[in-house]
């Protein structure tokens, strides 16, 4: 391979490997730099990653080094170098979002330059525990993107101004709900989309998709389950891709993996752009204004916010998170959205939110059992009593002033429950849930209604050491773990002392 086409990687286990032979050697940056004919400034690029020797360079080191070329370049590491290979074979750093954060892949690379050793161990583990938790690519990537998205507080200036460019140009009315076909009109006209009612029908396996773009042909292929919401919803995302010009896109409605982080953020992206066409700045800090005034709590003005811009759920609540640190003051908050198998009664946590800081209730692969007493969890299990009586049952939603055992964090927490759709087997909740500071008192009017539920809650049952908890899902097996280590603690400090 021609030394110009080295790779990134390849560069960075060549200076890895340089530093290690010299200081193996005993000598110094000036001492390699006389011996090899190098300038110390080259010789620092090559041993930061930056560089990779020509031919005549590359001789040269080596028989300063007094090992061979082959060896020199070869991808055999150490042990000690093994686990920092190991990680840029794995392709982390190259798909890592590093840019997002303003962090350059040299700095990394002269980091692990820095401390081979040290820094292999922590690597290592890393992978071992991505390994025992069966941590994929995909599952980081989304974890970028939500760090991403918190270090923004989930608002982005030009994704609000690129959806009000494009009500002006296509000259959309201000009430909504926007005209379902009117977005399908846009699509059809300005970028040739050949959208297919039912497309999706023919195929059983794709059943839970919403959408399905074909790229090639430029064709939308629907679900013929959509309700005219959902649809205009997929229009926006739709019209954000092309509005945004994001090339490197999924092609199902639902990011099922991601293939690379740009395509994560761009998907994230066209979402926003949606959520923004659907429910417009202005008019719902207005909205939200209006109801934070109220002086009782009222769950149904609530809702009618949301069935006024005809929007689901999630995309309420997405709109609320951009809304609400920015606007509000409401800057420490967490979204979550929860998942009930009723047949199984197990829930899972699969969006998740946390803004300023990193809130109490939070996923976890611990398969331990979610706090029965969040009004996330209490909710769906009302829903599906009401299912089983055979009740309809669209969207609920209840209110809760959640105070977190054994702190003084107490949260508000709005919450809507409804079916799943298009999977009739299982419920869905969101929850947002804003840190009641003095502040937060002052611009909720309704936060000390006696109408608003009041419960101290845990992360799991597990963890937690309410002994009366009348919705206990499990024994407190990590509680008495604690208490146990603790009384042998006290009593090897009895005897020792």
């Amino acid at each position: 391979m021609p030394m110009s086409t080295r790779t990134q990687n390849e560069r960075i286990l060549f200076g890895l490997k340089v530093k290690q032979l010299r200081q193996d050697k005993g000598m110094s940056f000036s001492d390699l730099s006389k011996k090899a004919r190098i300038s110390v400034s080259y010789l620092n690029e090559i041993e930061k990653g930056k560089k990779f020797p020509k031919a005549d360079k590359l001789a040269a080191l080596s028989a300063a080094l007094d090992v061979e070329a082959e060896e020199l370049t070869s991808q055999e590491l150490s042990q000690n170098m093994a686990p920092v290979g190991e990680l840029l074979k794995s392709n982390f750093l190259n798909e890592l979002p590093l840019d997002l954060f303003g962090i350059e892949l040299s700095k990394v690379a002269e980091i692990i330059a820095n401390a081979p050793v040290r820094v292999g161990a922590f690597i290592s583990t890393l992978l071992e525990l991505s390994r025992n938790y069966a941590l994929k690519e995909e599952n980081f990537y989304f974890g970028a993107l939500r760090a991403y998205l918190e270090l923004h507080n989930n608002y982005f200036e030009e994704l609000e101004k690129a959806a009000q460019r494009f009500m002006e140009l296509y000259e959309l009315p201000d009430n909504r709900p926007l005209p379902v076909a009117r977005l399908r009109e846009i699509l059809e006209t300005r970028f040739d989309y050949d959208i297919i009612d039912n497309g999706l029908d023919a195929y059983p396996e794709l059943a839970k998709l919403r959408s399905l773009f074909i790229a090639k042909d430029k064709q939308l292929l629907l679900n013929g389950t959509l309700t005219p919401m959902q649809q205009a919803f997929q229009f926006g995302k739709e019209l954000g891709f092309e509005m945004l010009q994001l090339k490197e896109r999924a092609s199902t409605s639902s990011l099922l993996r991601g293939r690379v982080f740009e395509e994560v953020i761009n998907h994230s992206k066209a979402i926003y752009f949606s959520v923004a066409l659907h429910l417009p700045l202005q008019s719902i800090i207005d909205d939200m204004k209006a109801f934070f005034a109220r002086k009782r709590w009222d769950g149904e003005a609530f809702l009618s916010i949301m069935k006024r811009y005809e929007a689901s759920p999630e995309m309420y609540y997405h709109r609320l998170t951009n809304i609400l640190p920015r606007y509000f003051g409401m800057d420490k908050l967490f979204f979550l959205r929860f998942l009930h198998d009723p047949e199984t009664d197990t829930f899972d946590v699969d969006k998740e939110l946390h803004l300023n800081r990193r809130h109490h209730p939070h996923s976890n692969g611990l398969f331990e059992h979610y706090c029965r007493r969040w009004v996330a969890l209490s909710l769906l299990k009302d829903l599906h009593q009401m299912q089983r009586e055979g009740k309809y049952v669209d969207n609920i939603v209840r209110a809760q002033r959640s105070r977190y055992y054994g702190t003084q964090d107490e949260y508000l927490c709005l919450t809507i429950a409804r079916p799943g759709y298009p999977t009739p087997n299982r419920n869905v909740s969101v929850t947002i849930g804003i840190l009641i500071t003095p502040e937060i008192e002052q611009r909720i009017g309704f936060l000390d209604d006696p109408a608003i539920q009041r419960r101290i809650v845990n992360k799991t049952c597990e963890r937690c050491a309410l002994r009366d908890c009348e919705v206990r899902a499990a024994k407190p097996v990590i509680v008495d773990k604690r208490e146990e280590w603790k009384k042998i603690q006290a009593r090897l400090a009895e005897l020792e002392g």
